[in-house]
């Protein structure tokens, strides 16, 4: 028997903090799951340096690789009569490494702490009750051993496809038959070189929160972010199981008990390319009081997978399946929250579900493509443009597009990561043209050549005064447009896009543009990664 948990105890998970004992019941106070730190005994606590240690060389040679093997082949290092001893020297570093991993697993056995924690978890895993995942609940540890709170087969999902769900794709060249052979044969070095760029470098580029080392560095943070949200707001941590197999790690806060409005509506968080739940956005609606779900992309901390577009859908969809019929929300209850890069997946989700109530993207960009363009030099034009299309493609703009409902844009004045030349130029920010392409989609006879000029003349302002002083020029009268807009709402189909504004006067015309870009647009006077403050998080405008 002693074996038996010495064995569950080598194997078992690293724990890091504890955030109440199991035994003990106290929800009615905030200060009762105030927890504590994990304290491992002297041999436990060396043992695991020594292999945090081997994991981060390891994770320093896993990417620095390609240039070691270069080094390697130029000093003749890669040939048997070398290799066969390095083989030894490696065998030894591995058998004193499973040693002590023996010895860390002998100082968590001494540890009262860890053999109820390591208990429980077993307890667990042979019966996921609601009583034992609350004990459970209780402690912070490797989120790979945690067992799955919901899979996407626990319900049945019709925008499946053999690959995942659904995607919009870029639309195909058409050419003929022959030229069409010919050319597949020969943009083939081209495919390769796209292939090898976004499953290497290109991917860690476009979600620099996904490599080891950085959330290494990160760990400290993330676990004080953790512990924060489960002791101070009473989060709940759940593992979801998406269709490609990738397991995501959400953090959901129910404010449905606190009796408000805001508490009954569900804000899911969608982060940036960095960004995670425990240290992001999440954090401004939960301010606000509403009941928040946040998740970690694919790849990010507790996630297991691969930042793909694809990838990045597949969760999407199951973390809406999982606020819909394990949470028991409505998608009328549902507003998507996303900062940056994470406008995809939102974007994705309202397209895919349009019952969801609003959409609000924060600091996001109409298509990757111009912005991957601005980093990469000119003459890899070509390839970057295929390379994002094929397997990066990140099209905002026409995801949102296809949803009917509510939309508030957040576009960051100083924003120095979605303009196209830098900070100081307001017009090259790429959410000026994600608001002209929503209007111009949805308002096609309002968002004409002047309409458009108004628009950007608008977009421009330097300051909130300039920004009113242009909107004053236009002498725009918001009671006009409103029942402009309510009137033709109550008389013809809502669906977009709409006709008003056809039979209307060039200044008309201009008035309803500038209004319609004031109400799906605010801007907010700082830099891309300043958080938004919570005054600052309002439902979208709804006519």
């Amino acid at each position: 028997m002693a074996g038996w948990i010495w064995l569950r105890c080598l194997f078992g998970p690293n724990l890091q903090r504890i955030h109440r004992p199991p035994d003990q019941n106290r929800p009615e106070a905030r200060a009762g799951r105030r927890g504590w730190t994990y304290q491992p005994k002297s041999l436990e606590k060396h043992t695991d340096s020594i292999l945090g240690w081997a994991s981060a060389l390891w994770s320093l040679s896993y990417y620095s690789s390609p240039l070691l093997l270069c080094y390697l082949y130029r000093k003749g290092y890669i040939c048997s009569s070398k290799l066969i001893p390095v083989s030894q020297y490696v065998g030894t570093v591995l058998v004193c490494l499973f040693g002590i991993a023996c010895l860390r697993g002998l100082g968590r056995w001494r540890n009262p702490d860890y053999l109820q924690f390591i208990t429980i978890l077993e307890e667990t895993r042979k019966n996921h009750t609601p009583s034992n995942k609350k004990k459970l609940a209780c402690y912070d540890f490797d989120f790979f051993h945690w067992p799955a709170d919901f899979s996407w087969r626990e319900v049945s999902s019709p925008k499946l496809s053999k690959a995942g769900v659904s995607l919009l794709k870029p639309e195909p060249r058409h050419r003929g038959s022959a030229d069409s052979v010919l050319s597949s044969v020969r943009t083939v070095p081209c495919h390769v070189v796209s292939y090898l760029i976004a499953h290497s470098f290109g991917r860690r580029m476009l979600y620099p929160g996904s490599v080891g080392l950085l959330q290494k560095a990160m760990r400290p943070m993330l676990q004080q972010g953790q512990a924060r949200l489960v002791e101070e707001f009473d989060g709940q941590r759940n593992k979801l199981v998406a269709c490609d197999g990738n397991e995501i790690d959400t953090m959901f806060v129910d404010r449905r008990r606190d009796g408000g409005e805001r508490g009954k509506t569900l804000v899911i968080c969608c982060e940036g390319n960095a960004g995670f739940y425990e240290v992001g956005c999440m954090n401004t609606p939960l301010e606000g009081g509403y009941s928040v779900l946040g998740w970690n992309h694919p790849g990010f901390a507790g996630s297991t997978g691969v930042p793909f577009p694809q990838n990045e859908a597949n969760a999407m969809d199951v973390v809406i399946q999982f606020a819909v019929h394990k949470l028991g929300f409505q998608l009328s209850d549902i507003i998507i929250y996303a900062w940056s890069i994470g406008g995809f997946t939102a974007t994705w989700a309202v397209m895919s579900y349009p019952e969801i109530r609003a959409v609000v993207l924060d600091a996001s960009f109409d298509d990757l493509l111009p912005l991957a363009l601005k980093v990469m030099p000119d003459s890899w034009r070509p390839l970057v443009t295929h390379t994002v299309r094929q397997y990066m493609n990140l099209n905002n703009a026409e995801q949102l597009c296809k949803y009917q409902g509510p939309v508030l844009l957040i576009r960051r004045t100083k924003d120095e990561i979605i303009t196209t030349t830098g900070p100081e130029d307001i017009m090259s920010n790429r959410g000026n043209d994600l608001l002209l392409k929503l209007l111009q989609f949805r308002y096609p006879k309002v968002m004409t050549e002047e309409g458009v000029r108004a628009v950007r003349q608008w977009l421009g302002a330097q300051s909130q005064l300039e920004e009113a002083s242009v909107y004053s020029s236009y002498e725009v009268e918001d009671d006009w447009c409103t029942s402009v807009l309510q009137s033709y709402q109550t008389d013809r189909e809502t669906l977009f896009p709409w006709s008003v504004g056809e039979d209307m006067t060039l200044e008309g015309r201009r008035q309803l543009a500038l209004f319609l870009a004031r109400k799906y647009m605010r801007n907010f006077d700082t830099t891309h990664c300043t958080p938004l403050p919570s005054s600052e998080f309002q439902p979208p405008w709804r006519l």
